[in-house]
């Protein structure tokens, strides 16, 4: 219904505006739950390239007779985003992350799918880059899990709530940052009348918690690469054990 692709395309917006591209270059963007192509039409309007990938080989049919100009893949995301490192400069997904809640098979593992579409997608992005997800959440346990392995993918950033009081046009996107990390944007509709903020559910970044007394991040510091170790460990990647020479420094010569 026309309702429907206005609401789409009002999310589409929204979306791309919360990647925050730059304005002098066209970019690259990745879409995912690309479904028919109507996100990737305001992304082509805009003058950017897409890809798009879809699970449903009748929306992606769709896509095609709409003669849309961005690439399309038949894939499930929670197997992963197949795509070389930093080939995309941003990715946007309407209404389609909430799906990897969902074990639709005896062998899925929600957590699981969700950390493979993470940690792929966190590869596929340009460092510096966003990725939007627009999605709903069926409860609160649902949006933690997705933060949270979306976290654990090396990802920061949080949950912006755009007309968080109101029952109709709220919406949750989360907007997740790849390396440098950037201040988290406002959700529309949040200030109040007296021009206070109303309270917004933040998911912490933990990449701030290692700074010393001015303010100065302690990289390096003992518990800043116990910390990276333990964070490459849930990885499952190979790292020597902690002694009590981690962290120390090395005298100028021998």
């Amino acid at each position: 219904s026309s309702r429907v692709v206005e609401i789409q395309s009002q999310m589409s917006e929204r979306a791309v505006e919360l990647l925050g591209l730059p304005e002098d270059r066209p970019c690259l963007l990745l879409d995912v739950g690309c479904g028919s192509g109507l996100s990737g039409d305001y992304i082509s309007n805009e003058g950017h390239y897409w890809i798009g990938m879809d699970i449903s080989p009748a929306m992606l049919d769709v896509a095609v007779e709409r003669e849309v100009e961005g690439d399309l893949l038949l894939a499930d995301v929670g197997h992963g985003i197949p795509f070389r490192p930093g080939m995309f400069d941003g990715c946007i997904s309407i209404s389609a992350v909430q799906w990897l809640c969902n074990a639709d098979k005896k062998s899925h593992s929600p957590p699981k799918r969700l950390y493979r579409f993470f940690s792929t997608l966190y590869t596929a992005l340009a460092r510096g880059s966003r990725a939007v997800l627009q999605l709903y959440p069926e409860n609160s346990e649902q949006l933690e899990l997705i933060t949270a392995q979306a976290m654990r993918a090396g990802f920061t950033g949080g949950m912006v709530v755009d007309y968080p009081n109101s029952a109709k046009a709220k919406k949750f996107f989360l907007c997740l940052f790849v390396g440098a990390s950037g201040t988290l944007p406002k959700g529309l509709g949040t200030e109040c009348a007296d021009g206070e903020e109303t309270h917004q559910a933040k998911f912490t970044n933990e990449r701030t918690r290692f700074r010393n007394a001015k303010g100065k991040s302690v990289k390096k510091s003992r518990d800043w690469i116990l910390e990276k170790k333990e964070r490459r460990r849930r990885q499952g990647k190979e790292v020597r054990a902690d002694t009590k020479y981690t962290g120390r420094k090395r005298r100028p010569r021998f």
